[in-house]
């Protein structure tokens, strides 16, 4: 890996080139766990002090509408008409005191007081019968691709899945026994997961799909190759121990990853167990739980005693149904690689996690530039199964070698199709590569790539070598934020760069910048893979410029007028198909082809445009000097007087010093 190092500048730089696109952020409008109302009894909590520290902030219209209400409207219905995700609209009404599920009546004062406060205009007198609206635009849960109207008939309910993680050794595995009812975690080494898996189980009648992840790097290496891996995440916190490291650091991925959060809080049956204590620290990282007054479901669980685990499931299905997930099961089928290994007796064992449409023996698959046939598929028992739908995870035979946890796959026409699609993504996967070479190398070309695009956030992940510099360096990275270019950091932390750090940074489009910390090796060569940026420093004040310099870089850049001339007129003569000409005499600077022109009298400007002729005698020419005479034409314009003023004038860019 390439390694620059300036002393005079404290730093370092490790990088393989930069990643496009905005995928990271916040927690956005996917929420963290919304409950429809709070618990029996209590009273809709309104909007709170430190609400700077939620998880989420519900988005404003991109721009005030009018719209329609009729004498009585349904939540959904409200949602459609003002293009919001049905969470923000529900969350809003609890903030009133109103206590309302998707499909409940709002006479048409409440749902106009509701619509106003989030920044709709009323139209008084709502027609008899309302006219169809559009389909609302769908969210962050929703399937990715646009379907036809007639795929839209056909979409059905999908079941959810659902990632566990949370810090090593507080109960995850031993959750997912307690809900599945079998022995998994006491065959695992130090009963800790050693390999991800994915199980379903039911619940009234319907299914739940769980991901257990040894780690968040292959959560998160699954969303750096744009998969949408999961559909909520329960965040498992001991009761005993409370928020840790691994835990944060969960948290930070479910946030970058837009995904719901519903809280675990295991090990309930200890004594030495404080739910309270984990709810402020919780509330520390911006979870603010329900009996909190937030929006954050928290489940008092016990894996030991089996409780709890009934609630557990309740919610994460309520979850569910906010997020109305759907798929098309009658398709072919298309998803994401959980896991794989090689088996000595089996060969390849690929667990993959369908989204969309239904998987059979003999399907002919592609995953990435691998080609393979589907020999036999099992579920997560290893019984023998001969088809499986939209979110199911399925073991599957018949790959020639094993592919990356988080790579696509998708069912070809046939096997020679597949070669095909194969053969193709290698050969692209060889030029790309190759051109990777040529990769931003510094901080510049890293933004200048950046400013081209429509991104105008900077993500960052800090890491330091002690607790007590993350205070001063948050502080003053945050000062830099303007309202038109935000920092955002995503994750931070003590010790040196990760493979977690880099991962995360890959899915998120975000750079690692490092305080008197190191990148070891494995993290360097990740981070080369993936075309992760990383910046280190000693010296906080090289720090914090560098940034402000590439927040800089990320505005629109600002222009200004700089005046390059002025002519006055002395006469003007028509030519044959051309217009009206007009002969001028450069009075001070110069006058320049590719110049703006503005035709003044007296303090009135009568025409502002470019030059589309300009002559000396009968020659066309780029640049015409002080006391020299020309010939000027304006196109369409005409109405040339002797002794108007022309100015000529360009612009130039503003510095970012002068900006």
């Amino acid at each position: 890996m390439a390694r620059s190092t300036n002393d005079n500048r404290g730093r370092n730089d490790y990088r393989g080139g930069s990643r496009g696109g905005n995928r990271g952020g916040s927690q956005g409008n996917r929420g963290s766990g919304q409950r429809p109302a709070p618990q029996r009894g209590q009273p809709a909590p309104g909007p709170r002090e430190g609400a700077a520290a939620a998880p989420r902030t519900p988005a404003a219209p991109p721009a005030p509408k009018v719209i329609e209400i009729p004498a009585t409207i349904t939540v959904r219905e409200l949602a459609e008409r003002m293009s919001l995700s049905l969470i923000d609209v529900i969350k809003h009404l609890m903030t009133e005191g109103i206590m309302a599920n998707i499909n409940q009546q709002l006479d048409h004062d409440i749902a106009a007081m509701i619509a106003e406060d989030m920044g709709f205009k009323i139209k008084v007198e709502a027609p008899p019968e309302p006219e169809a609206q559009p389909e609302p635009e769908p969210s962050e849960k929703a399937p990715k691709r646009t379907y036809t109207d007639a795929e839209k008939k056909r979409l059905a309910e999908r079941p959810p899945v659902v990632t566990v993680m949370g810090h090593v050794d507080h109960g995850k595995t031993a959750l997912l026994d307690a809900i599945r009812e079998t022995d998994v975690a006491g065959g695992e080494a130090g009963g800790i997961t050693q390999r991800m898996g994915a199980y379903q189980v039911e619940k009234q009648g319907r299914k739940i799909t769980f991901i257990d992840t040894p780690g968040h790097a292959a959560f998160t290496a699954m969303r750096a190759r744009g998969a949408k891996a999961t559909d909520i995440a329960v965040l498992v916190v001991a009761a005993d121990d409370g928020v840790m490291p691994q835990t944060i650091e969960a948290i930070n991925h479910a946030k970058a990853a837009q995904v719901p959060i519903i809280v675990a809080i295991n090990k309930m049956d200890k004594a030495e167990a404080n739910p309270d204590l984990v709810k402020q620290q919780l509330s520390d990282q911006g979870l603010v739980v329900e009996d909190w007054g937030g929006d954050v479901i928290s489940v008092p669980v016990s894996a030991r005693q089996r409780t709890g685990i009934d609630t557990l499931l309740d919610m994460i299905l309520l979850v569910a149904d906010l997020g109305e997930l759907k798929a098309l099961s009658d398709a072919p089928a298309k998803g994401t690689v959980i896991d794989a290994r090689m088996d000595r007796a089996q060969g390849v064992l690929a667990t993959l996690l369908i989204d969309e449409g239904t998987l059979r023996p003999g399907d002919s698959l592609v995953i990435g530039a691998i080609p393979g046939k589907v020999r036999a598929m099992f579920d997560y028992k290893m019984q023998r199964i001969q088809e499986a739908g939209p979110a199911t995870p399925v073991i599957v035979l018949g790959l020639p070698e094993a592919p990356a946890a988080g790579d696509r796959f998708e069912v070809a026409a046939d096997d020679r199709t597949a070669r095909t699609i194969a053969a193709e993504r290698a050969s692209e996967a060889g030029r790309g590569a190759h051109a990777g070479a040529a990769k931003a190398t510094t901080l510049d070309e890293i933004f200048a790539q950046i400013q081209a695009g429509e991104a105008k956030e900077l993500n960052l992940i800090l890491k330091t070598d002690v607790q007590g510099s993350i205070e001063p360096i948050v502080n003053s990275l945050e000062k830099l934020s303007t309202e038109k270019v935000q920092l955002k950091i995503l994750h931070t932390g003590t010790g040196d760069v990760s493979e977690n750090d880099v991962m995360l940074a890959a899915a998120s489009a975000a750079m690692i910048v490092g305080f008197d910390v190191t990148i070891p090796p494995v993290a360097a060569k990740l981070a080369e893979t993936e075309g992760v940026s990383i910046r280190l420093y000693n010296i906080i004040y090289n720090l914090v410029e560098d940034m402000t310099k590439a927040l800089r870089g990320m505005l629109d850049p600002e222009y200004h007028d700089v005046v390059l001339g002025h002519a006055r007129v002395l006469t003007t003569f028509r030519i044959p198909k051309i217009g009206v000409i007009a002969g001028a005499q450069v009075t001070d600077g110069k006058v320049v082809r590719s110049a703006t022109v503005r035709v003044r009298r007296s303090s009135t400007v009568l025409y502002e445009g470019k030059i589309t002729s300009l002559k000396r005698f009968t020659e066309d020419v780029r640049e015409v000097t002080t006391g020299m005479e020309f010939g000027i034409g304006l196109g369409s314009y005409e109405d040339y007087q002797e002794g108007d003023t022309l100015e000529f004038s360009t612009k130039e860019r503003v510095s970012a010093d002068e900006a």
